[in-house]
């Protein structure tokens, strides 16, 4: 695998739901891609958007978080359809996602019934999830996708549902303001390739403030993830697990 180090896609998908018991894909299908190009800190407009057929019946909980319906659905294209234009779409980039691995479980199971010989798309990409990052960034704070663009004021007062494009666009937004700040300037190559090597993220000290930032105990995490999985066994979903 050969990455190039100046192209990004940024990814979401949206899903028939997951399971309350057991492996939580297992069974459900993918039934929105959208992908974002970044090259050089620039959006190309290169994106990739699919609504797909899953075949199934799509869970309640699910529509409505998405407001995407079967009926809408029955005659798109099935994920076998359009895998081979979404592989050759992504590979060889950096693919960057918020909560990466519930996306990339969906994307390999899709993958493991078309046999086609990619068993993870970790073999053709690499990924960076920008949760990990923004959880580095701003500890101690939420760092869902809706709270990043609050902090980073980003208009997201028309988002009503969920949207697997559109969130990439908002993810591809919120990841260059938070690794740079700057998103239609050009750098060179060099400069770029160094910058992505890795994500030393540096909180900054802002001396002018007087906020403290006070970190969950292990007691108050272990409390605030039983309520969590309280929420998923009686609803089916919980929002927060791909915050």
């Amino acid at each position: 695998m050969s990455i190039i180090s100046n192209r990004q896609i940024f990814l979401d998908t949206e899903t028939t739901g997951i399971n309350k018991t057991g492996v939580y894909y297992e069974g459900h299908r993918i039934i929105e891609i959208g992908a974002v190009e970044v090259i050089n800190r620039r959006l190309t407009g290169n994106n990739f958007h699919k609504y797909l057929n899953p075949n199934r019946l799509i869970n309640n909980e699910s529509f409505k978080i998405h407001g995407i319906s079967n009926h809408f659905l029955y005659n798109k294209p099935t994920f076998k359809e359009i895998a081979l234009e979404f592989i050759n779409y992504i590979k060889d980039s950096e693919l960057v996602i918020h909560n990466a691995l519930f996306d990339i479980d969906f994307i390999n199971y899709e993958m493991s019934k078309l046999k086609i010989g990619i068993k993870s798309i970790e073999n053709i990409c690499r990924i960076t999830d920008s949760l990990e990052i923004s959880r580095k960034m701003f500890p101690g704070k939420r760092n869902s996708l809706d709270a990043l663009c609050m902090r980073y004021k980003i208009d997201i007062s028309n988002r009503k549902l969920h949207s697997a494009i559109i969130d990439a666009k908002l993810l591809s937004e919120v990841f260059l303001m938070m690794t740079g700040g700057q998103i239609s300037l050009s750098f060179s190559k060099d400069n770029e390739k160094q910058k992505y090597q890795d994500y030393n993220v540096k909180n900054i000290n802002k001396r002018e403030s007087s906020l403290k930032i006070i970190l969950a105990n292990d007691k108050e995490i272990l409390a605030h993830e039983k309520v969590i999985d309280l929420i998923k066994q009686k609803k089916g979903f919980c929002l927060w697990l791909k915050a």
